[in-house]
């Protein structure tokens, strides 16, 4: 299979919809708000007409950002099955422009106001009904795309479970739409984990979706056990990851999530773009959260950050020391299940300090409390939510702990990479497509990589790095090659607008056939 984007032979398209339920910096809850700033920025920086649509939460500042009203009392169908159920939900469509136009930090973005469904909610997630809340999402984005005259895009890039009913509606709903016919429809995976508000591991046979049934009423019961992931997959002209390695796993039983066959089936539109990273926010030498800035060629002005970290947290400070840092969520996708059997004997025999940032499970949480009342002074842990901290752990720790179960882009590598802090890293998903594993003979690599998914191959690597960084030299050597990696979303965006291409190109031969 060929996971490289080929340049068609036609025109790009200039004019592109991201459809999400969140973007920075109007409302962000993960990493796909970052995403959704980050990347229709750099592609309007090359010239593409890049616009987003997403909900308007009470959240959202309207004031500060100077939303104005682009469309009053849009009315979008509901398919209401019943004489009590509503026909249509009105809804109004408020627009943002940026003040400056030449600047691309921002782009146009529009939000489908609705007070019962988005208004209403002080959070973004989370709610029994949410499927409703898509589904109004998907088919307010296409009704206000059907009634605004001024502007229809030449592809929708809809990102992950949330958007997949905007896809099936796209193809089914609206396909003798003769404004929509020739839209391209995008649709990337960012996690195959999450499907919908249910779990799609423990589906009974009778609630089992295929994904070929019409989309039903958005007051139907039937509406919360559809799989939206399923069903974007299923009528989406391209298939997008965000990694060229998760592209491959997401087709074997081990990371398909019960939907390894479907993707097989449709492998022939399977891609895969790794995801950048801000640039700006990420930078070294600018950064406001840093004890001393520095660069690619003042690099051991880190040990002032170290020192800084090691003092912030109450470790013993010690310029020479190896610090091991831990920037994550505390999930069981993210793998620190290794560390249960071999964290205390390692840290026992290689003397170097842990330092963890983070918040999730209690058991993971647990776990590293009890290791820093074991081992004071050795080992910190931050276990709430910080912004700030996770610049000073990249330009304090000397390698930083990733040892995810699977990991479908990652962006702590990356940010780390770009302080000069090297991953431990396991082979999987975007980890595989951005860390280079270090090679004695030609003392080339970014980082220490693993690739079995066990306590030993995790062990292995730790005690690789600690030996190699009593090495200066070679060390200093790697953390300068990780440096000079390039996972801007400039970058990224590039793949993304021949992405862009290939999927009209889908969409063209489709319309033939």
């Amino acid at each position: 299979m060929d996971f490289f984007i080929r340049k068609p032979r036609y025109l790009k398209p200039r004019k592109i919809l991201f459809v999400a339920p969140e973007a920075a910096p109007f409302v962000k809850a993960g990493g796909l708000g970052e995403v959704m700033l980050s990347l229709p920025a750099a592609l309007a920086q090359k010239g593409y007409d890049a616009r987003v649509f997403i909900p308007l939460y009470a959240s959202i500042d309207t004031q500060k950002y100077n939303l104005i009203t682009e469309f009053d009392g849009l009315k979008v169908p509901t398919d209401a099955e019943s004489d009590g159920e509503a026909k249509v939900l009105l809804c109004n469509v408020k627009k943002f422009i940026p003040a400056d136009e030449n600047s691309h930090e921002q782009v146009i973005t529009y939000f489908l106001q609705n007070q019962e469904y988005y208004e209403l909610r002080s959070n973004v997630y989370g709610y029994a009904d949410d499927p409703t809340r898509w589904a109004l999402l998907s088919r307010g984005a296409l009704e206000f795309l059907d009634t605004t005259r001024d502007w229809v895009p030449d592809v929708i890039i809809a990102s992950d479970w949330q958007t997949g009913f905007l896809i099936n509606y796209l193809h089914t709903t609206y396909k003798n739409n003769p404004r929509f016919n020739k839209i391209a429809a995008v649709f990337v995976i960012h996690n195959l984990y999450y499907q919908g508000i249910f779990d799609h591991r423990f589906v009974s046979e009778l609630d089992f979706d295929d994904g070929r049934s019409p989309i039903p009423s958005f007051f139907n019961p039937r509406l919360v056990k559809l799989n939206m992931l399923r069903r974007g997959i299923m009528y989406a002209d391209l298939i997008s990851t965000v990694s060229a390695t998760y592209a491959k796993e997401i087709m074997t039983s081990e990371y398909g999530e019960l939907l390894d066959g479907i993707l097989k089936e449709r492998r022939s539109r399977i891609y895969g773009v790794l995801n950048g990273i801000n640039y700006e926010t990420f930078d070294p030498q600018t950064n406001v959260n840093l004890k001393k800035n520095y660069d690619i060629k003042s690099i051991s002005l880190r040990e002032e950050n170290k020192i800084e970290l090691q003092g912030r947290l109450g470790l013993k400070e010690n310029k020479r020391v190896f610090v091991i840092g831990i920037v994550s969520r505390l999930i069981e996708q993210k793998g620190f299940d290794l560390l249960f059997s071999i964290a205390e004997p390692l840290l026992k025999e290689l003397g170097f300090q842990l330092a963890i940032l983070g918040n999730g499970e209690a058991k993971y949480m647990s776990f590293f409390q009890e290791l820093e009342k074991k081992f004071p002074g050795q080992v910190a842990a931050h276990l709430v939510f910080d912004t700030a901290l996770p610049h000073l752990f990249y330009a304090g720790a000397d390698a930083i702990l990733i040892p995810s179960k699977f990991e479908p882009s990652g962006l702590t590598q990356m940010e780390a990479m770009r302080y000069g802090a090297v991953p431990i890293a396991r082979k999987t998903g975007g980890l595989a497509d951005s860390v280079i594993d270090y090679d004695p003979k030609n003392s080339g690599g970014t980082g220490f990589v693993f690739k079995d998914f066990d306590f030993m191959s995790l062990a292995i690597a730790i005690i690789r790095a600690a030996e190699i960084y009593k090495n200066p030299s070679a060390w200093h050597k790697i953390q300068r090659l990780g440096m000079k990696e390039d996972f801007s979303w400039r970058h990224s965006a590039d793949e993304y607008a021949h992405l862009c291409d290939v999927a009209m190109n889908f969409r063209i031969r489709d319309l033939k056939d």
